[in-house]
């Protein structure tokens, strides 16, 4: 490809895949479009197809998913092309098309969420994302923020932070894990609320659970009680069918891109509402921006642009799937497999059993072993990889398949916790 060539592309159809493997999956999901989701998630031989289309290790049983999946060839192959693209002209592509070309993926994620273009910028991970919002507020000595045991640690940690510099009381609380109705988890955050409240985290979706919680309720309320409300969802984008406006206006988001979405390893999102984009401070001293412009929060440096470009590929795939169809069956998986253990004898399933509070992610422990002991022993006996979660109130080993999960593997985690268990 020569250099004008290559400009062309680069700076036009970012969208448009050079791979022929994507030809094939859109034929084969087109050919399904009139299969219901929930009857089309049990067909092993047609999700058999699409995990030949995964990079997928032999030496082991994958099953922890939720930290980093794997990017689908057709992503990986474009990504790989976007590095080699970009290299060949360096700087030139840096200084003439990458701030437009950043532009037309952050429309599409703004798309795909459900929300303006103005107020959604592309971070690295969940993790700045958040921690971008809560360094950003004009804290003051005396203000209280509310969170949960069960969140995230490096959002804790922020909030941590906030309490040693500027005198922030953080109150917490622990989210039932069996909740009898939405309206008791809507208690629990309610009762820490005081008049000295001024931020509320929540997760969309915990991490370490896989329950999700009712979010728009949570929201609707914090904001009768005059709190903002930050919403952790790293692990519901690209996952569960929603768009922003479902969650109650919530006036903060934030998502990493590598884990349901299928994007590489480098890429999140934080949306903030339009109407607190300016009060919030950036934390690197941008001053190109004006005060209610997002950007000014998005000061990155020089940044890998190849991975950008790979979003658009992994919104193609992703929107080839459907997300109706991918949700159908990450919850089918997850039901699988939990079904079939829950209610044995001394093996704890630390997730909700209601099909509505969760997702693909699930939790579980045996009675009498430690998580880690758990995990060590599912995977060098059984080569089955989980990851240990030892602590508030959940002790057990999280287990997230993926779409190229198969149901035999899954038979293999039952088998090996039945063993394990006796």
């Amino acid at each position: 490809m020569n250099r004008r060539n290559f400009v062309t592309v680069v700076g036009g159809a970012l969208g448009a895949s050079a791979t022929p493997a994507l030809g094939a999956i859109e034929r084969a999901f087109a050919a399904v479009a009139a299969v219901a989701p929930p009857q089309l998630a049990t067909d092993e031989a047609f999700w058999e197809s699409i995990r030949a289309q995964f990079p997928v290790t032999h030496d082991f049983i994958q099953l922890e998913n939720g930290y980093y999946s794997i990017t689908a060839d057709p992503v990986l192959e474009n990504y790989i092309r976007h590095v080699r693209e970009v290299n060949a002209i360096s700087s030139y592509y840096m200084r003439t098309k990458q701030v437009d070309d950043k532009l037309a993926v952050r429309r599409e994620l703004a798309r795909l969420l459900g929300c303006a273009d103005g107020e959604l910028i592309i971070t690295r991970n969940t993790t700045e994302s958040l921690d971008t919002v809560i360094a950003g507020f004009d804290w003051k000595p005396g203000d209280e923020a509310v969170m949960a045991d069960q969140d995230y640690g490096s959002m804790l940690d922020m909030f941590k932070l906030q309490a040693r510099r500027h005198g922030v009381v953080n109150r917490v609380v622990s989210v039932p894990m069996q909740p009898k109705s939405d309206d008791e988890i809507v208690a629990v955050y309610e009762r820490a609320i005081t008049p000295k409240t001024r931020l509320l985290m929540v997760c969309h979706m915990i991490n370490i659970t896989g329950q999700i919680l009712p979010v728009r309720k949570i929201v609707e309320m914090a904001h009768r009680r005059g709190v903002l409300v930050m919403v952790d969802g790293a692990h519901t984008f690209g996952q569960l069918d929603f768009k922003i406006g479902d969650l109650g206006g919530c006036d903060y988001y934030g998502s990493s891109l590598h884990k349901w979405l299928g994007v590489p390893l480098g890429a999140g999102i934080l949306y903030v509402r339009r109407d607190r984009v300016a009060p919030l401070w950036q934390l690197y001293g941008d001053a190109s921006f004006a005060d209610d412009d997002i950007r000014k929060l998005n000061h990155t440096g020089t940044h890998p642009a190849a991975t950008d470009l790979a979003i658009l590929d992994a919104i193609r795939f992703h929107e080839t799937i459907g997300i109706a169809r991918k949700a159908a069956r990450l919850r089918y998986l997850q039901h699988y497999w939990t079904d079939k253990v829950r209610g044995m004898r001394r093996i704890v399933v630390n997730t909700p059993e209601a099909i509505e509070r969760s997702g693909v992610t699930a939790n579980v422990g045996v009675e009498g072993m430690a998580p880690a002991d758990l995990a060590k022993t599912l995977f060098d006996k059984y080569r089955i990889f989980t990851v240990a979660i030892d602590g508030a109130g959940v002790h057990g080993v999280r287990v997230t398949p993926h779409l190229f999960t198969t149901t035999a593997e899954l038979d293999a985690l039952v088998r090996a916790l039945t063993q394990i268990a006796a």
